[in-house]
């Protein structure tokens, strides 16, 4: 009986053992805070380092504290291919991160602090949302059919859009609040999104730019706005507390003779000022780069440039919000894949017959364009990140110096990420 007894117990050792937390050591290598810094681990990352058990879901914890994390599908197979993690670092820090396995339904519930959004109108003008939609034909003329205009992203900090529609130009929600309100743009509940509310607004006029990070491609120093493709597709990737990503898939994108496809995947994370853009042409010309940028229109200022920790800056920062208050506006680029900097001409195209959205006053010519392009090759996804700061919101945003501060912070942190061991 004894003997039983004691097979029994070695037994049950073995099994709880094999469902012991693994513990890997994340370390700051910075001697400055890192609040809301996201970790992303692969399938392959934690199968290399733990037998993953069937049917269950990893979750993070530092000194037995859960930590906000989720799991993600980003191929659509029904199975998570990454886990991102958000914890906080003081400055030097070191932590033990542990990891362990909880069923699907156990799975915790954390505060929501990132968001997609395509709404699409309905008869009755309200909007449903959609996670994959394609956008009208170029050849049946403007129309409005999405909320807001647009495909929208947000996170706590700060909201951004993209028509979706020919032109392909990026925008922004100002923010007063942490809360995600990007459901309810273009709604009755919120109003009139264009004017000043206890959220915030819509910020910026783009005009015949770039907005706040449109794409193009530079050909032989000519700029070709990312726009007016026979094909353009909206695809959720994935929502959550801690990352969001979407595609905006384009085809039939007509350059100088050539035809392009090209995809643009954007992600969010909470706690940032920027979201990251991950930018793929392909059957583009040899030499040809990727090109983003921000429009100048009510910029009174000079833009700056700087480089620091392996990037490129480039920015602007003026009385130029739609509210006559301060927007910081910027674009960061690895420094060994930055091309050429400068601005477009001023000419308003639309009024030279160059007309294409009549009833938005638009030319698809890029015009007030401050840009930065992108050393990539035809396939390989080119990344940058796109960051906006509004005085209203921040004592810190009111300043030239205090955007370019958190800008010069957030390129040393990209260019010193969070060790993992």
């Amino acid at each position: 009986m004894k003997t039983k007894l004691l097979l029994l117990a070695i037994l049950l050792t073995g099994m709880f053992s094999c469902q012991q937390p693994v513990q890997w050591t994340v370390e700051n290598p910075l001697a400055v805070e890192r609040p809301d810094e996201a970790l992303i681990f692969t399938r392959d990352q934690l199968a290399s380092k733990l037998e993953l058990p069937d049917g269950k879901l990893p979750v993070f914890k530092i000194d037995g504290q859960l930590q906000a994390s989720q799991v993600d599908d980003l191929d659509g197979d029904s199975v998570w291919d990454e886990a991102v993690v958000v914890i906080d670092l003081a400055a030097s820090e070191k932590k033990a991160l542990t990891v362990e396995f909880v069923a699907p339904e156990a799975y915790p519930q954390f505060e929501k602090r990132t968001n997609v959004r395509l709404g699409i109108v309905q008869p009755d003008g309200s909007f449903v949302e959609v996670d994959n939609y394609q956008a009208p034909s170029i050849k049946e003329g403007f129309r409005i059919i999405a909320q807001g205009e647009s495909v929208s992203w947000e996170n706590d900090k700060f909201g951004f859009r993209n028509y979706f529609d020919c032109r392909n130009v990026k925008d922004l929600f100002g923010k007063l609040k942490p809360e995600l309100i990007i459901d309810k743009i273009h709604t009755p509940e919120m109003g009139d999104y264009h004017k000043l509310a206890d959220w915030g607004m819509d910020v910026l006029h783009c005009g015949s730019s770039l907005g706040s990070g449109g794409i193009a491609l530079m050909k032989n120093d000519s700029l070709f706005r990312l726009g007016s493709t026979e094909g353009y597709e909206y695809q959720k990737i994935t929502e959550g507390p801690v990352r969001s990503v979407l595609e905006l898939r384009y085809s039939g994108w007509v350059v100088d003779g050539d035809t392009l496809s090209a995809v643009e995947r954007i992600s969010i994370f909470p706690g940032k000022y920027w979201f990251q853009s991950d930018v793929t042409f392909l059957g583009s010309p040899e030499g040809s780069e990727v090109v983003t940028g921000i429009v100048t229109s009510l910029l009174k200022r000079e833009p700056f440039q700087f480089t620091s920790s392996g990037y490129t800056c480039i920015g602007t920062h003026d009385v130029q919000s739609l509210n006559n208050d301060e927007l910081g506006m910027a674009v960061l680029v690895a420094e060994n894949e930055t091309g050429k900097i400068g601005r477009t001409t001023d000419i308003n195209f639309f009024k030279l017959g160059h007309q294409t959205v009549v009833e938005k006053n638009f030319s698809n010519i890029i015009s007030e364009t401050y840009y930065i392009s992108q050393k990539t090759a035809d396939g390989i996804p080119a990344r940058h990140y796109f960051a906006a700061v509004w005085g209203l919101e921040k004592e810190q945003w009111k300043t030239e110096e205090g955007f370019r501060k958190y800008l010069t912070e957030e390129m040393e942190k990209l260019g010193n990420p969070i060790s993992v061991q």
